[in-house]
């Protein structure tokens, strides 16, 4: 087993569980469908092929900054031509023709993730990253991801890099512990939280997803203090790890 480490940050990130209709969510953190949709997009996978390539990925989430969870609304319909067609082709009447949906964000947050996997999926994968056939987005697709994506191809244990090496971009305060949340693939028992997310895609099919569930456990784990860093300081030390294995 080998792995990948990556850095999720952009203006905006959106990682739902679920979403329906005009409610889309955001979990804090992303979820196990987001990324595999975003290797997928990167591969250039298309919608109702098999994910099964996917299965024996495991994924550890850093938590490097929160962010902060927004709302946007949008509206559909309400142009010229007035109306909303509907999937039987007619139109909706013009009173009820505008349809509002809502739509949860994370802005300005950052991730640091592991992903560790066979070596040779992880190596087709990494190379999809670093040319990919299609856009990758943070959990949907106005969500471009800031660069570098894809710090680390081939670590031999992704996770160790999460905690002794890959810088965090947040400065601490007086009185705050060098630490972040982990987000990991089981239930630990030292864990803070341990949940059931339904976010194991079986299939991406427009008419046809399907999802299985999953447990995840979220713990803090201590950092090695020199990792916080912010401004020029987490630039030079950021693209200075990528470079390490170039």
């Amino acid at each position: 087993m080998s792995g990948l480490v990556l850095r999720l940050a952009g203006p905006l990130q959106s990682w739902g569980e679920h979403s329906v209709f005009t409610q889309r969510d955001t979990l804090r953190f992303p979820t196990r469908s987001g990324l595999i949709g975003l290797f997928a997009s990167a591969e250039g996978v298309r919608r109702g092929q098999p994910l099964g390539d996917y299965d024996l990925l495991r994924f550890t989430v850093r938590i490097d900054r929160p962010g902060v969870r927004m709302m946007d609304f949008h509206t559909v319909g309400g142009g010229l031509p007035r109306g909303v067609p509907r999937p039987d082709g007619t139109q909706r009447p013009r009173d009820t023709a505008t349809i509002v949906t809502r739509r949860q964000y994370l802005s300005d947050a950052a991730f640091t993730v592991a992903v560790e996997g066979p070596e040779d999926r992880i190596a087709g994968i990494a190379e999809a990253l670093q040319r990919p056939c299609w856009q990758p987005y943070l959990g949907r697709r106005s969500c471009p991801p800031d660069q570098p994506l894809l710090l680390r191809a081939m670590a031999a244990d992704p996770v160790n890099e999460l905690r002794t090496r890959v810088p965090v971009a947040r400065q601490l305060r007086e009185h705050d512990a060098p630490e972040a949340e982990f987000v990991t693939d089981d239930s630990a028992q030292t864990a803070e939280e341990v949940t059931e997310l339904a976010d194991v895609p079986e299939s991406f099919d427009r008419h046809d997803r399907r999802y299985r569930t999953r447990t995840v456990s979220i713990a803090t784990q201590p950092l090695p203090q020199h990792l916080f860093v912010t401004g020029e300081k987490f630039w030079e030390d950021l693209v200075a790890y990528a470079k390490e294995e170039r």
